[in-house]
């Protein structure tokens, strides 16, 4: 299998959408029990008829975007394995001009720390992704931290889901999703624990939102990704915080297929920002944690910015 090389060249695209689901692999297997995503997908009113890694990627092309792609594997909670990260990862070494594969590992697997170190030897992946209400974990518990550590060692970010979420939505008992593991607030600990990992909050994080900016605004290595909304929704005070205090700390995302790059920016478009900030936010600072082009990845470059008087307010 050829090792993913990112050869994404930061003038070339518009953005970088840094919350990309993969659904349905070659073969036709869901990432999800086809039940979950049908429900996720009237939840969000959005299409069923899912892309692969190349289609996804040749939509990206089109648009003259890249984005980071993964799947979440939720085997333990779920029952049901989960696409191939190596599929994934192999079909963004095709299309590295565009793609940027994220791992994923199911925490409660006893070989989860070999299989996340083989994820970035082996496969190339540029980080990770957790769920930990459709995973059913408390990331802040520190049976973890192995898991954590290694993704540390290699310097590399992880995207943890916070707040709601679409998926079990209106489904009986949410399917069994515990809301209240994805509070923000859990990664705090994280956070302080592993300074060199970076940490990409995803969603706005209702109905905790003031504790994400808190937990984003104290430590150098937070991000929030804007994902799983459209703009006009965003709560007040964070378009307040990402057009202030958190303007190298916020992200473009969409959570593509659930909600499209185009109806994102659309309503993106009539929020009040600054015009410096707008590139900070659909490029410029995705550029620089995830190491694309000439960048460094430094999760804790903002923090080090501010200190030095360079970070707006």
């Amino acid at each position: 299998m050829t090792r993913y090389e990112c050869a994404v060249d930061p003038a070339a695209v518009v953005a970088v959408d840094t919350h990309v689901h993969v659904e349905k692999d070659h073969h036709g297997h869901l990432s999800l029990p086809g039940e979950v995503l049908d429900a996720a997908a009237k939840y969000f009113k959005a299409p069923t008829d899912r892309m692969t890694i190349d289609e996804t990627a040749q939509y990206y092309r089109e648009r003259q975007m890249a984005a980071v792609v993964f799947t979440v594997d939720a085997t333990t909670k779920l029952g049901h394995a989960p696409n191939s990260t190596e599929e994934i990862a192999a079909g963004a070494a095709r299309n590295n001009d565009v793609l940027i594969p994220f791992g994923s590992v199911d925490p409660h697997a006893a070989d989860a720390v070999d299989k996340a170190r083989r994820q970035v030897e082996e496969l190339g992946v540029r980080g990770f992704k957790f769920h930990p209400s459709l995973q059913d974990f408390d990331p802040s518990e520190e049976r973890w931290f192995p898991l954590y550590a290694a993704i540390e060692e290699y310097r590399l970010p992880a995207i943890f889901h916070t707040g709601q979420t679409g998926i079990g939505a209106r489904m009986p008992g949410g399917f069994g999703i515990k809301l209240g593991l994805s509070n923000p607030m859990l990664l705090d600990v994280v956070a302080a624990t592993f300074p060199r990992m970076g940490i990409i909050m995803a969603h706005p994080s209702v109905p905790w939102q003031d504790e994400a900016i808190a937990v984003a605004t104290h430590k150098g290595n937070v991000y929030i990704d804007l994902s799983g909304w459209s703009p006009k929704y965003f709560p007040p005070a964070l378009v307040k915080q990402a057009n202030s205090l958190l303007q190298d700390k916020v992200l473009f995302a969409s959570d593509f297929p659930l909600l499209t790059p185009e109806r994102w920016l659309k309503d993106f478009a009539a929020l009040d920002l600054k015009d410096e900030v707008r590139p900070k936010i659909l490029k410029d600072n995705a550029v620089r944690l995830l190491g694309l082009g000439t960048a460094a990845a430094d999760p804790a470059a903002p923090a080090a910015a501010a200190a030095r008087g360079e970070t707006g307010a």
